[in-house]
């Protein structure tokens, strides 16, 4: 296993259990306790996580993995749910793409459908992420617009008062958000208040919204509200989301699509 893909275990498995302990995880790696220490020195350095006596910490109290550590995590669940989120958009129609590693596979799934290879656009699609937008520009079917904002370093999201300007001038037919936590009670939420701020304005500004998840956010509250979920039209998730789940999504007036 390479170091790149060694951290990326790691980071993935801390954000699961909160603490790890250097034995333990060398035993399930199958490397050394040294090759460990290592790493977890390295990542303490970047302020990945906190070293402890014999293993490491999350860092700080609510942790956040930077997207670049999320993208294999739940990878063939994310890429099923962004190709039916994919299959929702209509050719022509203004799409809202919050950041994220699942809208970041919607992103991918619309770029290779073929209905959408052509047209004056094929699709508008705007977005504050910018790995989103790097990787559709070079499709000169689809007319990129980009919100203003600060960037953050953990999503790649354009957040603040700079988003407003944008978002406040244009009209969306769907908004896709990813989101960290989606509850019946408390609605959809992410980690950060101003990536939450404006996801909310993607929402308030598109005829219906999308919230694409696979099942492990189902069920969960995060900090930062983004919408109730009375705001959500549709739910695309996999199939491992439990009936009891989806029913309650229903009852709460979501349709609930499973793939």
């Amino acid at each position: 296993m390479s170091r790149d893909a060694r951290w990326q275990t790691l980071l993935a498995l801390l954000a699961e259990r909160r603490r790890l302990d250097v034995e333990e995880v060398a035993a399930d790696l199958g490397v050394s306790a040294a090759t460990i220490r290592r790493d977890f020195d390295r990542l303490a350095e970047q302020q990945m996580l906190v070293r402890t006596r014999g293993g490491a910490v999350v860092h700080g109290v609510s942790y956040e993995l930077p997207l670049r550590y999320k993208t294999a995590r739940r990878a063939t669940e994310k890429q099923r749910v962004a190709k039916a989120v994919a299959d929702l958009v209509t050719p022509g129609e203004a799409v809202g793409l919050t950041g994220g590693t699942t809208t970041t596979e919607v992103a991918r799934a619309l770029a290779v459908r073929g209905d959408l290879a052509s047209g004056a656009p094929a699709l508008t699609v705007v977005t504050n992420a910018l790995n989103i937008a790097s990787e559709l520009a070079v499709r000169p079917q689809f007319k990129i617009v980009v919100t203003g904002g600060v960037a953050r370093a953990q999503s790649y999201e354009l957040v603040g008062p700079l988003a407003d300007g944008v978002l406040g001038q244009i009209t969306l037919d769907v908004a896709v958000l990813g989101v960290v936590a989606l509850d019946v009670v408390h609605g959809a939420a992410a980690h950060d208040e101003a990536e939450a701020a404006v996801d909310r304005l993607l929402c308030e500004r598109a005829e219906r919204v999308v919230v694409a998840a696979d099942s492990s956010k189902l069920g969960r509250r995060a900090f930062a509200r983004i919408c109730a979920t009375e705001t959500v039209d549709t739910l695309v998730t996999d199939t491992a989301a439990t009936p009891e789940t989806v029913r309650r999504f229903e009852e709460a007036g979501v349709r609930v699509v499973t793939a």
